[in-house]
């Protein structure tokens, strides 16, 4: 597996942080001004089903907020941390996203190891929300699907460090 650095990122907007999200397990997770990722996740987050979420290869899960928006303007009762995620980001286009890509999240570098395999706890904000955001493509690791990045992505924490609202967001080395 060979990294290649992005001088500079492949995106025309600005990324950012727009919220930093824990929760004492289960959904939804709730804002906090400012937290601590550690090599196991954000500190004070907790999981409700650890034998599937968590642990180090998928110790932060990374929501875009456009995501987010979209599914509200379809009608879900979504709101930013309702999908579980520990970072909402703005900007960030999750379409070119790939595994193995490195972030740097405020203080923390991290990386991509899978897209988020939506669960039943999502079911309370419609049955077909998990349709909206994952489909057999992403599954298969398909970036072409048109849901690719719907769902979130998990990420690896290789150097800890704080993060909070505000911070950026970038893509510092793409797989190779």
């Amino acid at each position: 597996m060979s990294l290649r650095s992005s001088a500079s990122p492949r995106y025309d907007l600005q990324a950012t942080i727009i919220q930093v999200s824990i929760s004492p397990g289960g959904l939804p997770k709730r804002a906090i001004a400012e937290g601590y990722i550690a090599p196991l996740g954000l500190e004070g987050d907790s999981f409700a089903h650890p034998e599937f979420h968590g642990g180090p290869k998928k110790a932060v899960l990374i929501v875009a907020s456009e995501v987010v928006d979209e599914l509200k303007a379809r009608g879900y009762p979504v709101f930013y941390g309702a999908l579980g995620e520990n970072l909402t980001t703005r900007g960030l286009d999750v379409r070119d996203l790939r595994i193995g890509d490195r972030l740097r999240a405020g203080g923390a570098l991290i990386e991509i190891t899978q897209t988020r395999v939506p669960c039943s706890a999502l079911d309370v904000y419609g049955e077909s929300l998990k349709r909206e955001i994952w489909d057999s493509q992403v599954k298969a690791g398909d970036h072409r699907s048109p849901r690719w990045g719907m769902s979130g992505f998990k990420a690896s924490v290789v150097e800890p460090g704080p993060v909070r609202a505000g911070d950026i967001i970038s893509v510092v080395a793409k797989l190779a």
